[in-house]
């Protein structure tokens, strides 16, 4: 339990910044980050540190980047995770392109569920707004639910006169294929510039959207996730819609259960404020102190993010971890 009364129980794991999509809101044109470097924690180290966690409490675990599935040791360390009595969860985020390969192999390996990325179903758009194929991501959902992970979902950034008029068909697209789609404000996590009034969209004002096409019903967030997400069923369509409003929502950090592994062996208390701890460091020195971290990381975690004042992001979004 932290310092505000929250029982922080789900570690967010980021194995690499590389990604082989450029999405305008994550990763800041000209970013090469430390992608051949060796501070780069090692399977070993990653599931060490879960280990840890879980050891202390810790029972949800998601995997994330960059783009977890270009990681050649993917599913070595899904493996070690899922071996763990004390794992209730082990999930992954993905932009999704290479899951026709992977879906089935990760399934196997004990990731149990899988948030997808897709901004938007138009490929010209998808293009512009992460420089991929929107058709390898669309296969890689139909290999998912095929292969029949306890969860999936899907995600999509919400950037005002860029892909808005792609919200009712992801929902569709999502209702007939019976999982949630959910809509995540812009935050400030590339750069400083990419979240201005121009480009920002509420979720409040997407709800009130779809509230003039359907009646919107809320749903109790708690069966459908761990995480932020407050859900709602479209009465007539039948989709159950997600929202991730970090940066208008005032109580949004009230339940709070995370915090972050970056790949460069940081802990990071709070994805919205700059503070790390550094246990590469303990991890490579042999003299132990990783639960010690864990626990200061704990201790440190603060009430609330910054995102809603003047916040410059100290390092991407992609080096952070999704």
């Amino acid at each position: 339990m932290d310092s505000h009364g929250r029982v922080i129980d789900y570690l967010r794991i980021s194995i690499t910044d590389r990604c082989n999509e450029r999405c305008l809101y994550c990763m800041p044109e000209g970013y090469k980050g430390w992608a051949q470097k060796a501070d780069h924690l090692t399977a070993g180290e990653v599931i060490r540190v879960a280990r840890a966690a879980a050891g202390l409490g810790f029972r949800k675990f998601r995997l994330t980047g960059g783009e977890p599935t270009i990681r050649t040791d993917l599913l070595q360390i899904v493996r070690g995770i899922s071996s763990f009595e004390e794992a209730e969860m082990l999930a992954l985020s993905t932009n999704g392109t290479r899951l026709k390969e992977l879906a089935a192999p990760l399934r196997d390996a004990g990731v149990s569920s899988l948030n997808i990325s897709l901004d938007a179903l138009n490929p010209t758009l998808y293009r512009k707004v992460t420089g991929g194929d929107v058709a390898a991501v669309l296969g890689g959902i139909e290999a998912a639910l095929s292969a029949g992970f306890a969860r999936l979902k899907l995600n999509c950034v919400l950037m005002r006169g860029v892909n808005e008029d792609e919200i009712w068909p992801l929902i569709l697209f999502a209702s007939e294929r019976e999982i949630p789609v959910r809509f995540i404000e812009l935050m400030p996590l590339s750069n400083a510039d990419v979240l201005s009034e121009k480009n920002f969209l509420s979720v409040e004002e997407v709800i009130a959207r779809l509230a003039r096409r359907d009646e919107v019903v809320p749903l109790e967030s708690a069966t459908l996730g761990w995480g932020p997400a407050r859900y709602y069923r479209l009465k007539n369509t039948g989709a159950t819609v997600g929202f991730i409003g970090a940066i208008t929502t005032p109580d949004f950090c009230a339940s709070c259960n995370k915090i972050r592994l970056t790949a460069d062996g940081k802990i990071r208390p709070c994805l919205g404020r700059h503070n790390e701890l550094d246990l590469l460091s303990a991890l490579r020195s042999g003299e132990g102190g990783v639960e010690e971290i864990l626990h200061e990381a704990i201790a440190l975690k603060p009430i609330d993010h910054e995102f809603s004042g003047c916040y410059e992001p100290d390092r991407p979004m992609t080096a952070i971890g999704g």
